[in-house]
């Protein structure tokens, strides 16, 4: 992109990050991304916590807007309704996109990414919670092969915002180790957006600017760091992650 970028993206490796820099692309809106250290506490530093009190990727700066801007929805939403695409400016559609985007924040997005974190525990821990999620997860990704089997996309007719914010976690079937033959419409579904132009261009940026640091800062983390990534009190009972090589 030749454009000085007015927007900057901090976020790390995180299906929750990748969907705004796919919306970007979508767009094709000049942009920065900015790591964000999560292992060695960036996110609680005064600085970020003036651009986000809760301490969490992704943030948006952008230039029409007068704050930063977080959480990923509302971001999506933002940078939608500016550009007049991928969100209905009214009636039944818009309400359907709302709607699956709603159920990718509170349901697919936090069930999945519980998922990920007991898979990351050697076998044998905690086998209560990695059941709930595992059966969570089996049910979510069921439940998104049966909807766009029925309508192709998840809002209808129309790829969307809905589909922009679901698709990374789409993509996390396969390390949770489900059969993909079960799930023959969601891998359609997936396919579809994954060999669209705007979400190749978006993976690339996302692993050139978050892949390798994310990578390195979660090899160093000590005891310390990952106490404060999982937001562990010293008397929990402690676990040993120091064998995963995936980030949430």
């Amino acid at each position: 992109m030749t454009e000085t970028p007015t927007i900057t993206v901090y976020g790390v490796m995180s299906p929750n990050v990748l969907k705004v820099v796919i919306l970007l692309e979508e767009l094709a809106l000049p942009y920065r991304l900015r790591y964000v250290d999560l292992f060695k506490g960036e996110q609680y530093s005064p600085e970020f916590l003036r651009l986000n009190p809760l301490g969490k990727v992704p943030v948006l700066l952008d230039a029409r807007l007068k704050q930063p801007l977080a959480e990923s929805g509302a971001i999506l939403i933002w940078l939608s309704e500016q550009a007049g695409r991928f969100l209905p400016r009214s009636g039944e559609s818009r309400y359907d996109v709302l709607q699956w985007l709603m159920v990718q924040m509170s349901a697919v997005g936090p069930m999945l990414g519980q998922f990920t974190h007991f898979s990351l525990l050697p076998a044998g821990n905690e086998p209560y919670a990695r059941a709930r999620y595992e059966a969570m997860a089996k049910r979510l990704y069921g439940q998104i092969n049966d909807r766009v089997a029925n309508t192709g996309w998840l809002a209808g007719d129309d790829y969307s915002i809905a589909d922009i914010a679901t698709f990374p976690w789409g993509e996390y079937i396969d390390r949770h180790g489900f059969d993909q033959s079960n799930y023959p419409a969601l891998m359609h579904w997936r396919e579809l957006i994954n060999n669209r132009p705007a979400v190749q261009r978006a993976k690339a940026a996302f692993v050139a600017n978050f892949g390798a640091p994310s990578v390195q800062s979660l090899g160093s983390a000590t005891s310390d760091d990952l106490d404060r990534f999982f937001g562990r009190s010293k008397d929990m009972p402690q676990q040993d992650f120091s064998a995963a090589t995936r980030l949430k």
